[in-house]
């Protein structure tokens, strides 16, 4: 008899409660400070961006945090999300390794993204907020919220990072069906990125400049709200369904994971899976080594400063503790452009400060490799992004055939990689070219950020 492979729970078992990491944090997160004063925020400093439901979960240190019933109506579309072990990958690579993944490309976006992009629509439609501020890196957040939006009747403006807005035009289109107006970052419709363009016209764009881009249309409107597809505490919040729903599956298998990975950009998809086992681990539970995997192009926890930044380039965004190479950094323009972000979520950042996260950083043509080598074995094309985590999977699972243990390995494919087709040209043509650690470019954004 076949061994069994997915591991599927019913719509019944959608968890009805995110799950909040802050209560579990065995050292407090340091405060969010106000971009110009440098004090402490309060919650009234973020009315002008977010609703206050978000506000409040944002602050919240209790462990569970009711999921509302139209918000579970919407994840009952494609959640829960099967856990897949990869038989044919383990026999391809010829190790004792167990290897499973949670497969969040079945989403309408074919992301992860819905499961924040969905409740912040709710909230900002509870409200009474009618369109909707954004940014995207590789138009995966892009494409969710204006799914979301979509849901619930609001209006979203999207500023799309030039090199992907270049790189991948169905991804713009994805949103633009969706009813997203969508234009390059920098862009002509904010002094932010008027400023920019004047001083460098041939910009390829970086989250931090999308998000300085959307946070000044935010505030220049009364009807808009801002929207964050990653880094804050809310949105690890929300994406920790995909951690709790892994935890059943687990035992669904009759197997528990020594190693857990997933690729880390601004951090949601390495929260959403990861955090719900870390929680258990503090509450007594076994310990796991937990890996986040990022390019060597934007290597924020492996080579950058852990100190308050600004998470923005132009400065409107909130000043946050964590991992970061400099708010004035661009990244090289990599094909995983959804982890192109200068800095890191403040709580995988406290968690890998204190030693709880180990952190890598990987070049983008052997990720694009292990992808490949994936596609071809399990059948599915991998988003850029996720090509990271599948890289560091790989490599453990080589590791275990080395040592001969029996490793069991749960890894995050955080989407595919369907609209992404162009960078897989690329690698197979061996056009695809590796960016090495830009060391000046670092020291030098990082001479602006106070130690």
């Amino acid at each position: 008899m076949a061994e069994r492979t997915r591991f599927t729970l019913g719509e019944e078992q959608i968890p009805r409660a995110w799950y909040n990491i802050s209560a579990d944090l065995p050292v407090p997160q340091s405060p969010p400070l106000h971009p110009g004063t440098h004090q402490p925020l309060s919650p009234g400093d973020l009315t002008p961006l977010f609703p206050m439901a978000l506000i409040m979960q944002e602050v919240s240190t209790e462990r569970e945090i009711e999921i509302p019933e139209p918000v579970r109506a919407l994840y009952a579309q494609y959640r829960p999300s099967p856990l897949v072990r990869a038989h044919r990958l383990e026999k391809a690579l010829d190790t004792p390794a167990h290897i499973y993944y949670k497969n969040e490309g079945v989403s309408p976006a074919g992301s992860h993204k819905p499961n924040t992009a969905i409740p912040q629509a709710y909230y900002n439609k509870e409200e009474g907020i009618r369109r909707i501020a954004t940014e995207t890196g590789a138009g995966q957040w892009g494409s969710a919220l204006a799914h979301a939006a979509a849901m619930f009747g609001i209006e979203v403006k999207v500023y799309m990072v030039r090199a992907s807005y270049d790189q991948k035009p169905y991804r713009r289109l994805m949103m633009e069906t969706y009813g997203a107006s969508v234009v390059a970052s920098p862009s002509m419709d904010t002094a932010a990125g008027r400023a920019i363009l004047a001083e460098h016209p041939d910009s390829t764009g970086s989250l931090g400049i999308a998000i300085s881009e959307a946070v000044e249309d935010t505030v220049m409107r009364d009807d808009t709200h801002y929207s964050l597809g990653s880094v804050l505490n809310h949105v690890m919040l929300h994406q920790t369904i995909i951690g709790l729903e892994s935890i059943k599956q687990m035992e669904m298998a009759g197997e528990e994971p020594d190693i857990i990975i997933a690729c880390a950009g601004g951090g949601s998809n390495f929260a959403g899976l990861t955090f719900p086992w870390l929680g258990q681990t503090f509450r007594g539970g076994r310990k796991y080594r937990v890996i986040a995997v990022e390019p060597e192009a934007a290597p924020s926890m492996t080579r950058g400063r852990y100190a308050y930044d600004y998470g923005d380039t132009a400065k409107m965004a909130p000043m946050v503790k964590m991992y970061t190479l400099g708010h004035d950094f661009i990244p090289e323009p990599i094909h995983a452009g959804g982890l192109r972000y200068h800095g890191m979520s403040p709580q995988v950042s406290l968690l890998r400060h204190e030693g709880f996260i180990e952190a890598r950083s990987v070049h983008q043509r052997p990720c694009f490799e292990a992808g490949i080598q994936f596609a071809r074995t399990e059948g599915l094309i991998p988003a850029p992004e996720s090509t990271h985590a599948i890289r560091a999977a790989i490599d453990e699972a080589l590791v275990a055939k080395e040592t001969g243990e029996k490793k069991v390995i749960l890894f995050n494919l955080s989407g595919h990689g369907y609209f992404d087709m162009t960078s897989y040209q690329r690698y197979l043509s061996g056009q695809l070219e590796d960016y090495e650690y830009p060391a000046e470019e670092v020291k030098h954004a990082l001479e602006a950020v106070e130690a």
